[in-house]
């Protein structure tokens, strides 16, 4: 049985429909001629179709399904007892979400790769700029292989611009893999690349510099920063006027 969900932004997801046996039950409250799901077997796959999309069609949709466990492993006759009452977990998909807008889409304006050396290690940051719709997929490999560990991939974030997004994503490499070459590959709707690291293109952050200056780049100046700056002139202001009064006293 394969389940279908809606989730709407700030909302719990709610179920579309389900998929069993070749028949497709759709929840009360949604337009039945709307909604199409078809199980495509032999490859694992589910697809949803959406016909006539309207605005309020916006949401994520994950499709799931019922995953059985037993609980142990040990002597046949308890394998078996506990198969029979296993347990069942529900499986989400990493969703995907609709954005329904009369915008087209649009590649990014720029995109690059900064680096910077910290002690024993690599930073590796990727900077993906002016895009939309803001829903991308960013991943870092080598020449073998993804690569998911030592990797931060940062929220998309708008600028002020209407309609303009942008997104970065780290990765951590040791010293000696200097000589190594990485890829930074981003998915959108309207354009699929690969950047690799050893360009000469490649910018680098200044090694006199703290690693923020990475970071500190157009929009990706952290909101805390700004606060821990913003606190530290009051106290510098507070020193200030207290010298000031003790010299004129």
């Amino acid at each position: 049985v394969i389940h279908w969900y809606q989730q709407k932004e700030g909302e719990a997801p709610t179920r579309l429909l389900f998929l069993s046996g070749g028949k497709a039950t759709i929840e009360s409250g949604f337009q039945a001629s709307r909604y199409m799901v078809e199980r495509i077997s032999g490859q694992r796959r589910c697809v949803l179709t959406i016909k006539d999309v309207i605005p309020d069609d916006a949401a994520t949709y994950y499709c799931a399904y019922w995953d059985p466990h037993s609980l142990l492993n040990c002597m046949d006759i308890v394998k078996i007892l506990f198969t029979v009452i296993g347990y069942y977990n529900k499986v989400f998909g990493s969703g995907t979400k609709l954005i329904v807008s009369d915008k087209g889409n649009s590649p990014p304006e720029n995109s690059e790769i900064l680096q910077k050396k910290h002690e024993n290690q690599i930073m590796y940051v990727c900077l993906i700029e002016k895009f939309y719709p803001e829903v991308i997929r960013v991943t870092w490999a080598d020449e073998e292989k993804e690569i998911t560990d030592n990797v931060v991939k940062g929220d998309t974030w708008q600028l002020t611009k209407e309609d303009e997004y942008s997104i970065a994503s780290w990765l951590t490499v040791p010293a000696e893999n200097k000589d190594k070459k990485y890829y930074c590959k981003y998915e959108h709707e309207s354009q699929t690349d690969s950047l690799p690291t050893q360009v000469n293109s490649m910018k680098t952050a200044p090694q006199e510099e703290d690693c923020s200056t990475v970071f500190n780049r157009d929009h990706l100046m952290h909101r805390t920063a700004y606060l821990v700056y913003i606190i530290l002139l009051l106290k510098s202001s507070m020193y200030y006027l207290m010298i000031l009064f003790f010299i004129y006293r």
